[in-house]
């Protein structure tokens, strides 16, 4: 039996990923769009015979589940919305624009007893999760990872609140939470940079080892470089990430897993929380300087 998903937003991302996404794997069924451009609902509901709603609750009355492909402000209030109707929630990366709405909406989730999904991309990749499976045993002296784009410098990805945020907030969770998967959790952060421009992190982890990450969405690079390193004794790991169909069609599989079995995901909210956490602080110390 196929999940019922509604997708609330109709920009590059919902166009390119959620809707074809939903719509075409066997383990869901798009019931909508809802956006807050009635026009852009429409024209991507076409693409995809389904129907596009004026009313995001009635949107919500038709699914199992809502994905959200809208800033993180906007899906904050409605993620929590949904989350009161009785929605799981498929919830983009950041979950939230600040942390006070980050908390706020982990709460509600709680509250409402409904599961959650973030879109950490490259976590359903299979790459990244036999780099992470090699990384539970290797011992490590420490690690690095790079992410560097020309996202913010025009394009469908330059928008409002990427362009006032910077890299930190747009690519540190990705970053971020790979190596907080590889070498245990991250329990400080030293940042340095600009936010505009080039961030480096150097991260504590649990575990007593260090790693180092870098970020710029502000370098004419094309395409995008991600990659994590893992230093250790015995050698070294690396991943190059290159996220493709497979991992979104992974991550459609186990969001109907989630949804059916009530089984919570280990992508959920509260792991999207503990990466804002992180983000925030190093935010904080970047404009104190």
């Amino acid at each position: 039996m196929s999940v019922r998903v509604g997708v609330v937003g109709a920009g590059p991302w919902a166009s390119l990923v959620h809707a074809p996404v939903l719509a075409r794997s066997e383990h869901t069924e798009l019931t909508g769009i809802w956006a807050r451009r009635p026009e852009a609902a429409q024209e991507l509901a076409a693409k995809h015979g389904v129907p596009a709603f004026d009313d995001v609750d009635a949107l919500f009355d038709t699914c199992d589940a809502v994905a959200f492909a809208v800033p993180p402000d906007v899906q904050a209030s409605l993620a929590t919305r949904a989350a009161q109707a009785g929605k799981h929630l498929l919830l983009e990366k950041p979950i939230a624009l600040t942390l006070a709405d980050a908390e706020a909406l982990c709460d509600a989730i709680d509250a409402a007893g409904v599961r959650s999904m973030v879109v950490l991309s490259n976590r359903y990749s299979s790459s990244a999760r036999a780099f992470l499976e090699q990384a539970s045993t290797f011992e490590a002296l420490g690690g690095r990872g790079l992410f560097v784009s020309g996202a913010l410098l025009g394009g469908m990805f330059a928008t409002p609140w990427r362009l006032e945020k910077g890299a930190l907030l747009d690519l540190g969770p990705h970053l971020i939470d790979l190596v907080d998967a590889a070498l245990g959790p991250v329990v400080g952060v030293v940042a340095s940079g600009d936010l505009l421009g080039w961030v480096g992190l150097q991260l504590t982890h649990e575990s007593g080892v260090t790693s180092q990450l870098a970020m710029c969405a502000t370098s004419a690079v094309e395409p995008g470089r991600t990659s994590v390193e893992l230093y250790g004794r015995t050698g070294v790991l690396e991943l190059t990430c290159d996220t493709g169909p497979e991992a979104f069609f992974t991550l459609a599989a186990e969001l109907a897993h989630m949804v059916t079995s009530g089984e919570p995901h280990s992508l959920d909210a509260r792991r999207g929380l503990h990466l804002q956490r992180i983000i925030c602080d190093a935010e904080a110390q970047l404009l104190a300087r």
